[in-house]
């Protein structure tokens, strides 16, 4: 079993390279990423189409698109779907890695970042000399628009939480919040899966979207029923809000902050992200993690 972290205070890159292949969720598309060790700080994004390249630094800026899942402009180039991928590196204590990909999305794989969690254990951990940038937020920021918010506030140590609320009675009104840790991430958030309304599919895949989408990779619900039980947890997909949450802010790290979804979108995350950046370059200097 993999010993991971007890907190966040180090700096940490993969001990070796590990690869998944998958199919993408939107494009249905066959997509391959492989994540590789870095001394470099930061999420690095490049293409195993472009030997040589260099890696691109991941960040708030990069997003363009928030329409059922987070994507990035990165140079000419776009890759969608980057959300489990993130939350599963900065959930498990990765601060650095390079990331190489094939497609236009990163794999979904079974749709939550379980499958991520285990490929960074097949890889293990290598810890950093350098002192982890775990920045501390100084004061209280929220975003909202007419069916949610998120707000951030300072705290000793990073805290999640989130609320849902959808008329179908499989799901309701759902609550979850969780002091993060690598061992509460990977045992409490990790395994959560994507979810979908039966009511909705037809209209989403005539958009052009979910293409990749099916039963063994995301829960789709119906009314007062599951297509596709069991779940993993009796409140599963306010959790799974909590992992798309931690995706979208690991594009500017994981600031020590409390942060709370309601009605949580990746576009009021990634808002949040952006605003996050913006007040961690006017703060003071950096405290010791």
């Amino acid at each position: 079993m993999t010993q991971w972290p007890a907190d966040y205070a180090g700096s940490l890159t993969l001990a070796a390279e590990v690869e998944l292949t998958g199919v993408g969720l939107h494009s249905g598309a066959s997509c391959r990423l492989r994540l590789l060790p870095s001394q470099l700080p930061g999420y690095r994004l490049g293409w195993l189409d472009e030997a040589g390249s260099q890696a691109i630094p991941l960040a708030p800026a990069q997003v363009c698109e928030t329409t059922l899942c987070t994507a990035l402009q990165v140079g000419q180039r776009r890759l969608a779907t980057v959300e489990h991928l993130l939350a599963a590196l900065a959930g498990t204590g990765v601060t650095q890695v390079e990331i190489r990909v094939e497609g236009p999305e990163v794999p979904l794989l079974d749709g939550s970042a379980l499958p991520w969690v285990d490929a960074i254990a097949s890889a293990g951990l290598q810890p950093l000399a350098a002192t982890s940038d775990r920045r501390q937020l100084h004061r209280p920021i929220t975003v909202h628009d007419s069916g949610g918010f998120v707000t951030a506030v300072p705290a000793p140590q990073p805290h999640l939480g989130a609320a849902i609320e959808f008329t179908e009675p499989a799901i309701g009104r759902q609550v979850f919040s969780l002091a993060l840790t690598p061992q509460a991430f990977v045992a409490e958030i990790a395994p959560a899966r994507t979810f979908g309304l039966r009511s909705q599919v037809d209209q989403l895949r005539a958009a052009g979207l979910i293409r990749g989408g099916a039963l063994d990779n995301a829960l789709v619900c119906d009314g007062p029923r599951w297509l596709n039980p069991p779940l993993r947890y009796p409140d599963e997909p306010v959790r799974h809000k909590i992992l798309d949450l931690l995706g979208d802010l690991a594009l500017v790290g994981l600031p020590r902050a409390q942060v709370f979804a309601f009605r949580g979108s990746h576009r009021l995350h990634t808002d949040l992200a952006r605003a996050v950046a913006a007040a961690l370059a006017d703060a003071p200097a950096l405290l010791p993690a």
